[in-house]
């Protein structure tokens, strides 16, 4: 059974309106972001590029810059080394693009998830000093690569770090040690000392920032490199960062651009995918582009998605869009499969009370345990690592609830695993196979999740009766755009609603439209999506089969209940109506 919260912050919701020109209720839903003084909400409603921070205020960023610029002036080669994800593949991208538009030699090497495993390791080393690289620049990794990079160090090599995961540490003495890796530069807005104003950052965006930092020290004007937002936003909403604070407004400003961008790799993919390029959402990056890139890493190689990106002419591009959309299709194949036979194990196979799933799945395809773990998280709602055979012993990927940091629960079993990495929400780790055992048990003794920490929470914005969805308020909302981790949907909330009709949609018979009408007596259409068969099943169980067969033949029913929802318009033939899209209830 769900928590339903609803959310009671106060302040001065009509003089906000007021001075902003919202109305009173839209002032309400961006306090309720947390989201306080007029600085902070002018900055949350009309926050542009000039509104982003100096990424020189980063610990280590002067040192890279210099570093860099004597590179660049000498002709030295410097290697971009990325990660095979869509954060690293567009991180890679930026630097790339940054220090050849800035006259620098560069190349690129990305990981194989398979062979080479996550981030920087002594085989990509060796091979960029083979090559002759005389400078090496990670991304979106080598924060955690201390032995990696002490060996390049050994050969000779410059080492530059640009990463945003977190700092490895050990505990001693009741306090925490931090192991930063021996490179020459460090950037990393997560590391002890930094004096950065926002470190959610994702790597794409610590990339753009050096880049940016560059430029200025260069004497080139940061314009010239604003088309690269477009992969900051791509990369900030593939990589499931909080979208506050400047990833709001990095994910806007790069919302604007992809739309018209000249870059022909994601002018392809948004065509492959049959996207309306005027319409693009943070929604389209999460669930449609993003996959397809991401999918490059999993089932491939990332080097495909980066490919794409650097095609140098549209027939190249479309070759390689539609390569990406192919295996993303195939992955989601695969990860429908590897979902079922994961509910299974723990319907059947003694996880049912631990608090934190440890599911083992020896066949699954290593690249899909992530997202196999987020699908059973929002299943059970509980912390789920999903682990896989891998070349050398096990590897797993976790996903976790917001009370849950598997990060620090992770160093707490660290002696049991070969390599571990992540944050709060998600974590990769190796182990081998005779300690997966040890490590469910370590994990969930470990665990202090009480039960309402295991129930989830539906936090609701507010109530708000059927008269007030109008398509002025409904337009009003986009305001609060772009939405995502850290910025959902308003949640609304509506009691006593009666069903006056429902009729069974989709190709899977999985969509309802209903008409309902509020305590109020508004009627409003709504649609209810995903679970149809289950939410009639709680219907007949409370009211019995003669209601809910009235319902389903357009008949007044007399069946009530309370819901949240979201209000959008319906489009349709021309017309123009508001309705609402129920999400939870009871």
């Amino acid at each position: 059974m769900e928590r339903w919260v609803l959310l009671r912050k106060g302040a001065d919701f009509a003089g906000i309106g007021e001075r902003f020109h919202i109305s009173p209720r839209l002032a309400c839903l961006i306090r309720n972001r947390d989201v306080t003084g007029d600085e902070a909400v002018g900055k949350f409603l009309n926050g542009t590029a000039a509104d982003l921070y100096d990424g020189r205020k980063m610990k280590g960023m002067e040192e890279a810059v210099r570093i860099l610029r004597r590179k660049i002036d000498s002709g030295k080669k410097i290697r971009i080394i990325g990660d095979y994800d869509i954060d690293g593949i567009h991180a890679a991208y930026i630097l790339l693009e940054g220090i050849e538009r800035l006259g620098g030699v560069a190349d690129s090497d990305i990981p194989d998830r398979i062979t080479d495993g996550y981030g920087l390791n002594e085989a990509l080393v060796k091979r960029a000093y083979e090559d002759g690289t005389d400078t090496i620049v990670t991304c979106d990794n080598g924060i955690a690569a201390a032995d990696e990079i002490a060996y390049g160090k050994s050969l000779g090599m410059t080492i530059i770090v640009t990463d945003h995961h977190e700092v490895p540490y050990e505990e001693g003495d009741g306090e925490r040690i931090y192991r930063l890796p021996p490179a020459d530069a460090v950037i990393d807005p997560r590391q002890p000392g930094c004096g950065y104003p926002f470190p959610g950052l994702c790597g794409a965006a610590v990339a753009y920032q050096l880049v940016l930092a560059l430029c200025a020290d260069m004497g080139r004007k940061k314009e010239e490199f604003e088309d690269l937002l477009e992969n900051v936003a791509i990369a900030t909403v593939g990589d499931v960062m909080d979208l506050t604070d400047e990833n709001r407004i990095f994910v806007k400003e790069g919302l604007k651009r992809i739309g018209s961008t000249q870059n022909y790799g994601l002018r392809s993919l948004i065509e492959c995918t049959n996207l309306d390029k005027d319409r693009i959402r943070a929604y389209h990056i999460g669930f449609i582009l993003g996959p397809c890139m991401n999918a490059s890493g999993r089932l491939d190689t990332a080097k495909r998605g980066l490919r794409l990106l650097r095609a140098k002419s549209k027939k190249e591009a479309d070759v390689l869009a539609g390569d990406l959309k192919a295996l993303n299709d195939s992955r989601k194949e695969m990860t429908e499969k590897a979902v079922l036979m994961a509910k299974e194990q723990v319907e059947t196979g003694g996880l049912k009370n631990d608090r934190v799933l440890v599911i083992y799945l020896p066949d699954c395809h290593e690249s899909l345990a992530g997202i196999v773990a987020g699908r059973i998280r929002e299943s059970y709602y509980r912390p789920v690592f999903v682990l896989t055979d891998a070349q050398e012993g096990i590897k797993g990927s976790g996903r976790s609830i917001e009370a849950y940091h598997m990060f620090e629960e992770l160093s707490k079993c660290k002696e049991l695993l070969t390599r571990f990495g992540g944050h709060r929400l998600a974590a990769g780790l190796s182990l081998t196979k005779e300690k997966m055992g040890d490590f469910r048990r370590m994990l969930n003794e470990n665990c202090t999740l009480t039960k309402e920490e295991l129930t989830e929470k539906v936090v609701i914005d507010m109530e708000l009766p059927f008269t007030s969805v109008t398509e002025s308020f409904i337009q009003e909302l986009s305001l609060l755009e772009p939405f995502g981790k850290g910025n959902g949907k308003p949640v609304f909330a509506a009691r006593h609603v009666e069903i006056l009709s429902i009729r069974i949609l989709g190709k899977n018979q999985n969509v309802l439209k209903l008409k309902v009408c509020d305590a109020a007596g508004t009627a409003m259409d709504a649609m209810y999506f995903n679970h149809a068969e289950e939410f009639l099943e709680a219907m007949e169980e409370r009211y019995g089969s003669r209601a809910a067969k009235a319902a389903l033949a357009g008949r007044r029913s007399g069946m009530t209940l309370s819901i949240t929802y979201y209000p959008e318009l319906n489009e349709y033939m021309g017309r123009v109506t508001p309705q609402i899209v129920i999400t939870h209830y009871q």
